[in-house]
């Protein structure tokens, strides 16, 4: 594989995304999924993003065997699907290869280590918006820069998504920035999936703002309490600014629920509940919204 070659896995809104600005800055695409659907959409029509008629190709597929020696994989696809993802990596990624995980939740990263082992392991960070109108369609609901931790592999990498339009950064505290976004995303993704409202409708009605600033606040306590210094220093603030930047969009754990998809609440909100447990720490809030989102994800499930 050439350098200018790199594996998405997922085919989701972000994952459309980040492919269609990377084909469209002539770099090879291979997308790996599961969704018999959108795969073939995107074999068809190619990626498009909403608003430019141009679509452009990528070779997508559900069969690891096709990629086979890929230097620079993109993980992108939901928390719950990360072991699946690194079993399927396994059989794709070179040897001195490299994964950039940008998933949301915690933990992604050590369950690609665990198959992968950690020098083919990557962190990093954005807080693009992405909503995903069709199969191989998307519509940016918000731009953010695409932060990255320091890695002796991921320079190559990080020139392609530069190249293709994306700000950049090379972070030396990618944990910040992680739990940063924990913040956010466990302020804005339950409640907007809970409500079903896009994010910027949260600050219009001051009772949903006023639990975005608790979820944001409680979250907040347990990174101090865990040594974690946060990007930000007013946590409710950056939930607000995140919610007001990406005002059109929906969440991602909007997006699964509306089509009856498992959300990543176990990942966002659950996880800062067992490590609260840890350290003794009440949050009635997270824990609240939490429940909610697996009661009404189930509900989704049983036919009525």
């Amino acid at each position: 594989m050439n350098s200018d070659s790199i594996l998405i896995l997922g085919t989701g809104a972000l994952a459309t995304l980040f492919a269609a600005r990377l084909a469209a800055a002539d770099i090879s695409v291979t997308m790996l999924g599961t969704w018999a659907e959108g795969l073939a959409a995107l074999s068809e029509n190619g990626v498009r993003v909403d608003g430019n008629d141009r679509a452009f190709q990528v070779h997508a597929t559900d069969k690891p065997a096709e990629c086979k020696g890929m230097h620079f994989a993109l993980v992108l696809v939901k928390a719950w699907q990360t072991e699946h993802a690194a079993r399927q990596l396994s059989n794709c990624l070179a040897e001195d290869g490299v994964a950039l995980t940008l998933q949301n939740g915690l933990g992604n990263d050590t369950i690609l280590a665990g198959t992968l082992g950690l020098p083919r392991v990557a962190r990093g960070v954005t807080t693009l918006g992405a909503t995903l109108l069709a199969p191989g369609l998307v519509c940016l609901g918000g731009e953010g820069p695409v932060s990255l931790e320091s890695h002796t592999r991921l320079s190559p990498l990080e020139k392609m998504i530069h190249r293709a339009g994306f700000v950049v950064n090379v972070v030396d505290n990618v944990q910040s920035l992680v739990w940063g976004k924990l913040v956010v995303s466990s302020a804005i993704n339950p409640l907007t999936a809970l409500l079903r409202v896009n994010n910027g409708k949260l600050l219009e009605h001051p009772p949903a703002r006023a639990l975005m600033g608790e979820l944001a606040r409680e979250t907040a306590t347990v990174a101090k309490e865990l040594g974690v210094a946060l990007p930000f220093l007013n946590p409710e603030r950056a939930a607000e600014e995140v919610a007001r930047r990406t005002a059109e969009n929906q969440s991602s754990m909007l997006q699964d629920i509306l089509r009856g998809a498992p959300t990543e609440i176990d990942a966002i909100n659950g996880e800062v509940i067992h490590l609260a447990e840890e350290k003794n720490l009440q949050i009635p809030v997270n824990r609240t919204v939490w429940s909610l989102v697996k009661v009404i994800s189930v509900r989704g499930k049983i036919k009525t």
